[in-house]
């Protein structure tokens, strides 16, 4: 079927179904048939060729037709030996009949399976009076506007306008449509209408809008919820608001404010209807972004430990170049401080005139004076957050100009610099909130009864290092490495109070003598040896001390590392060469923006708990944390411009998009889409993809856009997002270059839902074969001490571990059932369910034949009257989902209470379990498993006692949407609305991959 022309309004559909469609028709056992189908000319069947049928049998009446659904959401397609095989996106079913029998098809491209959804169910809705209805549509509000619109420049009412003004009245609509595109649209108009002349009709111009302004993928999305109109009125957009995009407290007077604030044309806004180009404001606006505006402001506990934070760390901040060779300039402190960077880098030597300066030394990096970047500092440190910053000194100076760095630091930063001496009887650094404002000195520090003389070498002498392996002869700095001993004034060590640096020895005796005021720093390729030999043993390090990880003195290009590698370390001040844009600082930047970008993100609760099991290495599912599955379609991309820098063979470009997932190595995945030829403006890709999440609040998701048919650079654009940011429902992703800069109109439309987000248990796979029934059911296993008194604790803790799972598992395999029944796959939530059902529950005559009872805490449903044998299934099911939902409800308390119980009792033996240990006989190796084993215990209390307690939450979250949607479709039984149950909040809940209406599934 053609599918060249832009589909703008149901007319497109109605016409491309009269003209047929290879279709495959799926069947049981694994077989799958291509099949022509065709609409009837008189709209009256829906027929397919060849069969071994009798053509009369070969057809379906479209007035038998109870629902179109989308997606392989049938009985036969979850049987189908071959299902995995079929894009969810492709795929449709024809429900009709009495009996609701399926017919099971897949289209060639999702456009084609979104062309027959949206002509069916207009043909549902209005029968044999579609026509009539299309016919009145052809005047519709879009069209008097546009019209409006050419009437404005056709002031003069000459009947045409010119080219010139045509095209730029076009480009004011829709700006990131190119001038040369719209008019050659227009050029290849007229010359089908073989017209002389360059002057615009009010007829050509209302075309050429509808074919470049029209995007079908939204079009779709707006009849789906338009109840197959050409408009959202409030009520729609309420709709799509709260089961689509996760909005809570929605009322028709936001909807309206959305309307006024979006649609374009006087008619909507005075009938509160929103058209399709409104609809298209809006989903394109920072409203829809894919990044939660919740976290724009610090939004995170900032009065945790400073050990508790990742924080934005800059390395050489002041080079704007190569770290051998480039120019340091003070441009680089304004760069990262505007940037939210609170650690930034001073490398300082001795100057002339008594002036110390900042370079790397040992190399032919240029110099800039000491007092110059301090004033700077002073003038940026709280530009971008009022967080603390550390400034990491890189001592080199001789006791005399040491002097003159603090006469220039008292004078300029004054009270801003942070010199109390640390608190001997506290374990923990102040907290973020605490140093707001305060400006924190990193460097060496006089030992006590020490007066002048540091015996140790400095932290990071990385040019003296990299001078001596490169061996470079015209290195004006000598090339060996310096001598060891250094002095230190007094004045500089009293500015140090709570980071003296101080040199890593191994994590057993930094265990029993490291002090927490003390800050351990890592070279890159040390900071990996213990990241794979001891991942256990660094993110306990860092639960208590500061960590700094810097770049191999090797990258002499500047080059960065990937902090993620540290991070899942815990550690927290990765240090990064900010002047090198690519992959790394896209993760750098995209982290932390997630707590208003102020430059702390409070790391994991299991990298932060005293007893906790988490090694940064896992390439399974975490201890006590519940997997996400995080569900992504790529819709569409609008206005990809060509890499910069490319030598590609056109002007166009051929794109594809790649989705990455970065955490820790369980997380660690990537897909693409298929390449899109020829197409930079509109590319549609409709392609959806699967991630399990294991450590939610350690991943972040990056969509990179490449182009397929270049010459050198393939780069167009990316976005990086953690994975607690992102915004569920229909979403834009604004792209940026390769060095930060937003792309003008560049973006990629996708649907984002998660599904766990809040609730436990592992993520459902697709059909019920694959759930678990008890038998064969995973719980959570605890691990064997031989410390005997322990054991009969944490023995006792495995029935309740037993009890929650089955409570959760229950009511989870319960709400999957229920919404396999309804034509909804696992990712939908119970309202879409709710608004999915609905239709089937009326009658002929609009009478209900099933009621919900909602006068009692668990609305029930009642028949009234006889019904088919597949609404009493339904029912039937409904009921079990809600004996379930009761169930956790009414018993996750009292077993949340005996898993919390046992995980206090064994913490008490905490302290002391060394010894205990050892009266049992355990020695090194053993006693060493033990304690690990009760870590692990504590971890699996703690998180099956969070996993139950979120279950709860998101069980009274489902019986509110259940009563909210029943009262929007009018099914409560008259008189039983609790006016006490409020709106569902659902910011954070499951969200489908594919919007459905209450007409449809």
């Amino acid at each position: 079927m053609p599918t060249e022309k832009k589909i703008s309004s149901a007319s497109d559909c109605i016409n491309s179904m009269v003209e047929g469609s290879e279709l495959k028709k799926v069947r049981s056992n694994s077989r799958i048939y291509h099949r022509y189908f065709l609409l009837d000319a008189d709209m009256q069947s829906l027929r397919w060729e060849p069969s071994k049928k009798d053509s009369e049998k070969a057809k379906i009446d479209i007035k038998s037709v109870k629902e179109v659904r989308t997606g392989k959401n049938t009985d036969i397609f979850r049987s189908n030996g071959i299902s995995d095989q079929i894009s969810e996106d492709c795929a449709f079913s024809v429900i009709y009949g009495e009996n609701y029998e399926s017919l099971d098809l897949v289209a060639n491209s999702a456009d084609v399976a979104n062309i027959w959804v949206t002509g069916l169910r207009y043909l549902i809705s209005y029968g044999k009076h579609t026509l009539d209805m299309l016919e009145s549509s052809q005047d519709n509000m879009r069209t008097s506007w546009v019209s409006h619109m050419f009437s404005e420049i056709d002031v003069e009412d000459l009947g045409h306008i010119t080219l010139c003004n045509a095209v730029q009245c076009i480009r004011n609509l829709n700006p990131g449509l190119k001038t040369s595109k719209i008019e050659l649209k227009f050029k290849e108009l007229h010359k089908s209408k073989d017209k002389a002349g360059t002057e615009v009709t009010k007829e050509e111009f209302v075309e050429v809008f509808h074919e470049l302004c029209t995007r079908p993928e939204i079009y779709f999305l707006l009849v789906q919820f338009s109840s197959n109109k050409e408009f959202l009125d409030t009520k729609d957009l309420m709709m799509f608001l709260e089961a689509e995009q996760g909005v809570a407290h929605i009322n028709e007077e936001i909807s309206l404010e959305i309307i006024h604030k979006y649609e374009p044309s006087k008619e909507g806004k005075e009938k509160g209807w929103l058209s399709i180009d409104g609809f298209t404001n809006y989903l394109m606006s920072p409203d829809c972004y894919i990044f939660d505006p919740e976290h724009k402001k610090v939004c995170q506990d900032m009065k945790q430990p400073l050990s508790h934070y990742f924080i934005n760390s800059s390395h050489n901040t002041y080079l704007i170049e190569d770290q051998f060779r480039g120019p340091s300039d003070i441009t680089g402190y304004i760069r990262a401080l505007k940037m939210g960077c609170r650690s930034v880098e001073l490398d300082v030597w001795d100057g002339p005139d008594n002036e110390p300066v900042i370079y790397t030394g040992h190399t032919m990096t240029s110099q800039i004076v000491f007092r110059s970047v301090i004033d700077i500092i002073n003038k940026y440190a709280f530009f971008a957050s009022e967080y603390p910053l550390i400034l990491c000194l890189e001592n080199h100076c001789s006791i005399k100009q040491q002097k003159v760095m603090v006469q220039h630091m008292k004078k300029i930063l004054g009270d801003k610099l942070y010199t109390t001496s640390p608190n001997v009887e506290e374990s923990y650094l102040p907290s973020p909130d605490v140093l707001k404002g305060r400006i924190l000195i990193k460097a060496k520090k006089l030992s006590s009864n020490c007066s002048g003389v540091e015996g140790d070498v400095t932290d990071e002498d990385e040019g003296a290092e990299m001078s001596q392996r490169m061996g470079k002869e015209n290195v004006e700095q000598p090339n060996n490495v310096p001598v060891k001993r250094f002095q230190l004034c007094k004045e500089l060590s009293e500015l140090v109070s709570i980071c003296k640096s101080v040199q890593f020895k191994e994590f057993q005796v930094s265990f029993q003598v490291q002090k927490y005021w003390e800050v351990c720093s890592f070279n890159e390729v040390l900071a990996s040896k213990y990241a794979n030999e001891n991942p256990g043993d660094f993110v306990n390090y860092n639960k208590r001390f500061l960590a700094r990880v810097f770049p191999s003195p090797m990258r002499i290009d500047s080059s960065n590392m990937n902090p993620q590698d540290f991070w899942k370390c815990g550690c927290q001040i990765v240090a990064m060469n900010f002047q090198t844009p690519g992959l790394m600082m896209d993760l750098n930047i995209g982290w932390f923006r997630q707590n208003g970008n102020c430059g702390y993100v409070l790391r994991p609760a299991i990298m932060r708990e005293e007893v906790s099991f988490f090694s940064a290495n896992t390439k399974d599912s975490v201890p006590g944390v519940s997997p996400q599955l995080l569900h992504i379609k790529i819709i569409s991309g609008q206005n990809f411009p060509k890499p910069k820098g490319s030598g590609a063979k056109g002007d166009v470009v051929d794109p594809y998009v790649y989705v990455e997932i970065h955490g820790i190595p369980a997380d660690c995945a990537e897909q693409r889409t298929k390449t899109v030829h020829q197409n930079g403006d509109a590319p549609i890709f409709d392609e959806s993809f699967e991630f399990q999440i294991n450590l939610p609040e350690l991943a972040m998701v990056r969509f990179v856009v490449l182009d397929d048919d270049y010459i050198g650079d393939e780069f167009i654009g990316q976005y990086t997002i953690p994975f607690e940011c992102l915004q569920t429902g229909y979403r834009h992703v604004p792209l940026q270059s390769l060095t930060g800069e937003v792309l003008a109109h560049a973006s990629l439309f996708v649907h984002v839902a998660i599904t766990n987000r809040r609730g436990g248990g592992k993520p459902h796979k697709r059909g019920l074969s694959v759930r678990k029934g008890k038998k064969s059911r995973e719980y959570a296993s605890l691990r064997t001490l031989w410390i005997k008194t322990v054991d009969e604790v944490f023995k006792n803790a495995q029935p309740p571990i037993r009890d929650a799972t089955d409570l959760r598992e229950n009511m989870q395999n319960a709400v999957v059932s229920f919404k396999e029944l309804c034509g909804l796959s696992s990712v939908a939530n119970l309202m879409q369910c709710m608004l999915a059902v609905s239709p089937r529950f009326l009658g002929a005559d609009n009478t209900p034949l099933v009621v919900l009872n909602l006068s009692e805490q668990y609305p029930t449903m009642e028949l009234q009257g006889i019904v088919p044998e597949v609404l009493k299934k339904i029912v039937t099911t409904y009921d079990m989902m809600i004996q379930s939902l009761k169930a956790v409800i009414e018993n996750a308390d009292a077993v949340y209470e005996k898993i919390v119980h046992c995980q206090k009792a064994a913490m008490e033996f905490h302290e002391h379990l060394h010894s205990i240990g050892t009266k049992e006989g355990l020695k090194e190796r053993k006693l060493q498993k033990a304690v690990e084993s009760f870590t692990w215990n504590i971890t699996i209390l703690k998180g099956q006692a969070d996993l139950l307690k979120y279950a709860k939450n998101e069980t009274l979250e489902n019986l509110k949407q259940i009563h909210y949607a029943a009262v929007s479709c009018g099914l409560n039984k008259p008189g039983t609305e609790n006016a006490d149950v409020q709106k569902p909040r659902r910011s954070l809940e499951v969200i489908p991959e594919k919007a459905n209406d209450e007409t449809g599934d």
